[in-house]
Formats: C-alpha cells, structure tokens, sequence
C-alpha cells in the first residue's frame, strides 16, 4: 500500500470521478480540483516521479488552485455586470 498516491492512473481516476462531481454539483469548484489531480497524473506519468504524499498533496492544491482561478477569469461576468430579469416566466404573455 505504500507509495499507492505515486500511482498516475489513480490521480487520473480521481480526475474523472471530481469531473462527474462537477456534473452533478456545478460551481467550477469540483472542476478545479479535477484539473488538479490531471495535472498531478499527467506528471507521474511524463516524468517517472515518485514523490512523497504531502509533496504530491501540495502539487495538488497549487495546480487546482491555478486551475480555479483561471476559470473565475474566465468565466465570470465583467466586472459589475449583474444580471437582472424584467418579467417573471409565470406572468404570461403580456
């Protein structure tokens, strides 16, 4: 069991599982941990490392952090642009 975090297709595994979480309970927050733990399995496999557990957990957390604040960047509304609705979908046509 030791070394188990050192596995690339487990953090790849975990990739998939944090992207159906996405699907289920959107918010881009589960996507930004999802991008993390892909980026951390795109590394164990590319370089061959074995890296301890709390080095790979702050990996972790540093790429799903930049993941997340890419994705606010990108998909948030321009700064002070909220949006509004006029007319209620249960007042009819009118």
């Amino acid at each position: 069991m030791e070394g188990l975090w050192a596995i690339w297709w487990l953090w790849l595994i975990a990739a998939l599982i944090l992207g159906i979480v996405e699907l289920l309970l959107p918010g881009f927050v589960f996507l930004g941990f999802a991008f993390g733990a892909l980026a951390v399995a795109m590394l164990l496999l590319n370089t061959g490392l074995f890296l301890s557990l709390p080095a790979l957990l702050l990996i972790f957390a540093a790429l799903s952090l930049v993941a997340w604040l890419i994705m606010r960047r990108i998909f948030a509304h321009p700064k002070g642009q909220v949006k509004t609705f006029e007319h209620d979908i249960n007042d009819g046509p009118g």
